[in-house]
């Protein structure tokens, strides 16, 4: 597959005249180390996870250091967090060179709190998910983001079995020890089936046998190592008794449907799942958007206790609000929109900047249409579009 041109593009190119180092987290094979080396070819190139070159780290930071021809992309960062205290020291030695030191990782709580103990104020910090829609118009629900299968779609089924494999044996055992990895996968399965609902961690205990503490911290290694996205209630009060149970999506839509063993779009059609993976594809987009553009996420989601629910509240600041729902239908109406009528009408007057129902319309049918007043109705491949009116409103 050749190069495809990545959306953080322009901040990394931002940021690397500005910051002595700069720092890429996010899943594993997501295009962090690509994307570094297209971006900065002449840079040496060094992979931590080598064994060889983590014992000469360990043993010898400064000779290591040393030995090293700025600028240097250090990838997988996280297999050597103790390499940042020397950095920051070299970095402070000569505080004016800027874009010396670009640094991948894919396991995002220790790597920053390497980072913020010892990094704090030196490195532009930045998270690449798999390929958008916006950056590849032929991502599909069923295929996700992952350049790999997006390269190779005809044996995607063996490379989701061989990713989940090696994610439990590397990434998964590196943040904690976990003995039995065959539980752990069961987890994912059984949390992939769960996919746009309420977390209920009970509800998962219970099957598999585990206390409630312990499937806290398996959630917390799964959204530490970029692969499930954990949405917050919308916590203004308008009047209304609010839910406060996060949602669960899965960051790459693909994995998700391997994990179900969905493995054809005649079964994904015919899926009671269609529409919870429709649900998290439309809540990955909107993230991947928020941060390949260096934004804080300001996803949530609303529902009151009496079942009102819209799927998606982005909060754009300013106490200004983007309403979505998706619906994985082609051929939305004016009946999809009825909970952001209800919610909009008890919000304050121009709370709700505008609202759109998200649809699985093919690119082809993606452009907006007018469903119901002051609501749209678009194909998910341009709700980027949607999206980059939160930065430029007309």
């Amino acid at each position: 597959m050749r190069y495809k041109t990545r959306t953080l593009e322009k901040e990394l190119v931002r940021a690397v005249g500005h910051f002595p180092a700069l720092l890429v987290t996010g899943p594993r094979r997501s295009g962090k180390t690509t994307l570094l080396r297209h971006l900065f070819p002449s840079a040496q190139y060094v992979l931590l996870e080598d064994p060889d070159v983590v014992a000469r780290v360990r043993a010898d930071p400064h000779s290591f250091l040393d030995s090293l021809t700025l600028p240097v992309i250090l990838d997988e960062m996280q297999n050597v967090p103790g390499l940042f205290a020397y950095l920051r020291a070299r970095i402070d030695h000569h505080p004016e060179r800027k874009g010396e030191w670009l640094l991948t990782g894919s396991q995002e709580a220790p790597l920053m709190k390497g980072v913020t103990e010892s990094m704090a104020g030196r490195v532009a910090v930045f998270s690449l998910l798999p390929f958008s829609a916006e950056e590849v118009s032929t991502t599909t629900l069923l295929q996700g983001g992952f350049p790999e299968v997006l390269a190779a779609p005809d044996v995607a089924d063996i490379w989701f079995r061989s990713y989940i494999q090696t994610y439990l044996e590397r990434d998964v055992r590196a943040v904690t020890s976990i003995r039995d990895l065959s539980t752990f996968r069961r987890f994912m399965g059984l949390l992939a089936g769960r996919c746009g609902q309420m977390l209920n961690k009970t509800d998962l205990a219970a099957p598999l046998g585990v206390s409630v503490p312990t499937i806290t911290q398996w959630l917390g290694i799964l959204e530490i190592t970029g692969q499930i996205i954990l949405t917050p209630p919308y916590y203004e009060n308008f009047g209304k008794r609010i839910v406060k149970t996060p949602k669960l999506y899965f960051v790459d839509s693909g994995l998700v449907a391997s994990l179900l063993g969905i493995r054809d779009a005649s079964s994904l059609a015919t899926s009671p799942f269609l529409g919870p993976l429709f649900e998290g594809l439309v809540a990955s987009e909107i993230v991947k958007h928020r941060l390949n553009r260096g934004q804080e996420r300001n996803l949530y989601y609303f529902r009151d206790r009496q079942g009102l629910e819209v799927d998606f509240v982005l909060d754009e600041g300013n106490r200004r609000l983007l309403l979505i729902e998706a619906k994985a239908t082609r051929t939305p109406m004016p009946d999809d929109a009825r909970s952001m009528i209800r919610l909009r009408a008890a919000m304050p007057p121009h709370a709700v900047s505008r609202a759109a129902v998200i649809h699985a319309g093919t690119a082809e049918r993606a452009a907006p249409t007018p469903l119901c007043p002051g609501i749209r109705a678009m194909g998910w491949h341009a709700l980027h579009a949607l999206l980059e009116e939160t930065n430029h409103p007309a």
